[in-house]
């Protein structure tokens, strides 16, 4: 991607253009703004908004969205994915854990699995819970593994999943 910050390019794709996700804290960061503005200006999906404010480190602007795009689609997936990662930036784990894990049995067996999965692991990452993070960042690799995903998909999963067996190793 032409213009990224220096240093991210084999960073993994977070799914948005100008964000990827930090391969040591597993978060979304922005690498190429004009490309994130760009794209979000075509969009009319505000979980791209939610999602581009969530990464941007901009919580409230982010849940008032998120609270009207809500009140308009109650049951939308990817507005429901975005309050969990919200309440997980806000420090609110325990809540973003249990938020994914409904999702989790609401999609179990679906092609939003790995995705959850993979959501659900980086939770309990920032939660420091570093052995369900494995589990979870396992279960999703598999999964996308078996669905024969996207290579970027794979990627992130290989990452995340090897980040944290690192930190679980030196805890232990």
């Amino acid at each position: 991607m032409q213009g990224d910050v220096a240093g991210t390019g084999d960073w993994p794709e977070a799914g948005f253009p100008g964000i990827r996700i930090n391969p040591l804290s597993l978060l979304p960061e922005i690498v190429n703004a004009d490309s994130c503005q760009a794209a979000l200006t075509a969009s009319t999906d505000p979980a791209d908004r939610v999602f581009v404010l969530i990464a941007e480190g901009h919580a409230s602007e982010a849940a008032e969205l998120l609270a009207e795009a809500r009140f308009k689609d109650p049951e939308s997936f990817q507005l429901r994915a975005c309050e969990a990662e919200l309440l997980r930036i806000t420090h609110r784990t325990d809540r973003s854990i249990e938020l994914f894990r409904q999702l989790l049995a609401e999609f179990h067996g679906t092609d939003r699995e790995a995705l959850i999965q993979q959501y659900l692991g980086r939770a309990h990452y920032t939660a420091g819970h570093n052995s369900a993070a494995v589990e979870a960042f396992a279960r999703a690799l598999d999964l996308r593994v078996a669905q024969s995903a996207d290579a970027a998909l794979i990627y992130s999963s290989t990452v995340a999943l090897q980040r944290a067996r690192d930190v679980l190793d030196l805890a232990c």
